[in-house]
């Protein structure tokens, strides 16, 4: 069995898979004070609510965007795992070529996002993931990683603005009733996720002007599903999308 841990600024995504199958997923909080211990007792933990051994995980297979944790996820999968990690980061295969000016700044989430999303789906192909960012990724129908666009993403522009604005409470996000809002809260909540709607929907039009229409749009990420449930510019949501990434560049680097 294979053990993928994706590492983002707000949350980790780790997921056990056996064969090409997705046994169990979970989603737990980034923290960059934790140790390889802490983490690695909190993972052991999970695994005490399933059926799956610990020593049944043969391999282990990381992607971050979290530099300074990568130490210690290394020394978490050595201790716990008894494997040395694959890292995604130069020099793994990943049987995709980046048309990025420099292939080095592409995030190895969007790089996973982007294998899976074209061995899942095909191409040409739009994955919006709404992490801590919310990023566009472009892919051809050639499978080639042609680029993308990052934008601020909607947890930590509720946080600015519940931060900046003295008399502005932070509130829960979800849809409002109407977009004229009757009060504070419910004018932010149409702010928030009407107005993050239509910066996906357009970001996705422009993508299309480039790609061609024919492209299918995946989203992915915590806030997902609350921005595809507004909008038919999104065909279809998988959460498990990095995930199965990974799996996919473990068994092409095996």
């Amino acid at each position: 069995m294979i053990l993928g841990l994706d590492v983002g600024n707000t949350n980790i995504v780790l997921g056990i898979f056996d064969e090409k199958k997705l046994m169990v997923c979970w989603r737990i909080s980034t923290n960059r004070n934790q140790t390889s211990d802490e983490y690695g007792m909190v993972i052991k933990n999970l695994f005490a609510d399933t059926k799956i051994p610990v020593s049944d995980i043969e391999a282990v297979i990381i992607s971050s965007v979290v530099p300074p944790l990568m130490p210690e996820f290394d020394r978490m999968s050595r201790k716990y795992f008894g494997v040395k990690p694959l890292i995604v980061g130069p020099g793994v295969k990943t049987g995709m070529p980046i048309k990025y000016e420099n292939p080095r700044e592409v995030g190895a989430d969007r790089i996973v996002n982007a294998i899976a999303g074209y061995e899942l789906y095909g191409g040409p192909l739009i994955i919006v993931d709404f992490g801590t960012a919310i990023t566009f990724c472009a892919i051809s129908g050639q499978g080639e990683y042609l680029g993308g666009a990052i934008a601020p993403g909607i947890g930590i522009s509720t946080e600015a603005l519940f931060s900046k604005a003295a008399k502005l409470p932070r509130v829960e996000l979800v849809k409002p009733q109407s977009a004229i809002g009757k009060n504070t809260v419910v004018s932010m909540q149409s702010g928030i996720v009407f107005g993050f709607v239509g910066l996906v929907e357009e970001m996705i039009k422009r993508f299309k002007k480039e790609l061609g229409d024919s492209a299918l749009v995946i989203g992915t990420g915590g806030h997902a599903d609350m921005i595809a449930k507004e909008t038919n510019a999104i065909n279809k949501v998988d959460h498990s999308l990095t995930l199965h990434g990974l799996r996919i560049v473990y068994e092409r680097n095996k």
